[in-house]
């Protein structure tokens, strides 16, 4: 099965696309292929999967981890939403910088958001499901957040009235985060 690229604007984070065969019975795809993960620089060793189902207006995020630092490959598994990823990393050219792109659980494409990205999504269906494998390990202790509307990152969310845990809600500032000692854990 082939793979394709699309780079972004972030050093890192692209969108991949798969082949998908189809039939009047469905269709087949493969989700990830190590070897044809790494002969596009993609990561390979994926530790842990994780799922999440939410309504309409809910807003996750913006998310990410340091200890072990974190990479995610999500992807819109029913419905539609719109998935964000932030450059976090030190010395980067675009630190502070946001990609964000509506996916649909039809289109079958992935975004890859390396560790030193947090990440994010809103859903604009009436549900979906979102699905993503990491490469480390969760670790409370060792994860944080960025509040969704920082006006430092100026991400342009397609609505207007989220629904956001209170965890969310009151995350900290891009900023607050880049004096903390542990970001320098991301390095560009």
């Amino acid at each position: 099965m082939n793979v394709s690229i699309e780079t972004t604007e972030i050093s890192g984070v692209v969108v991949v696309g798969h082949e998908v065969v189809a039939d009047e019975r469905g269709f087949f795809l493969e989700v990830f292929r190590q070897d044809e993960f790494a002969s596009h620089g993609l990561p390979t060793n994926f530790v842990q999967m994780n799922q999440s189902k939410s309504s309409r207006n809910v807003v996750r995020g913006l998310h990410f981890q340091w200890q072990p630092p974190m990479g995610k490959l999500m992807w819109v598994a029913s419905g539609t939403a719109f998935l964000v990823a932030v450059d976090l990393r030190h010395d980067s050219p675009t630190q502070g910088r946001w990609f964000g792109r509506i996916f649909e659980a039809e289109e079958r494409r992935q975004l890859w958001a390396p560790a030193g990205c947090a990440r994010g999504f809103c859903v604009l269906s009436q549900e979906a499901e979102i699905q993503y494998l990491c490469t480390g390990i969760y670790n409370p202790e060792g994860e944080s957040g960025i509040l969704w509307n920082d006006p430092e990152i100026g991400i342009e969310w397609p609505l207007s009235d989220p629904i956001l845990s209170r965890k969310d809600s009151s995350a900290q500032l891009l900023s607050e985060w880049l004096l903390r000692p542990e970001s320098n854990t991301f390095q560009a």
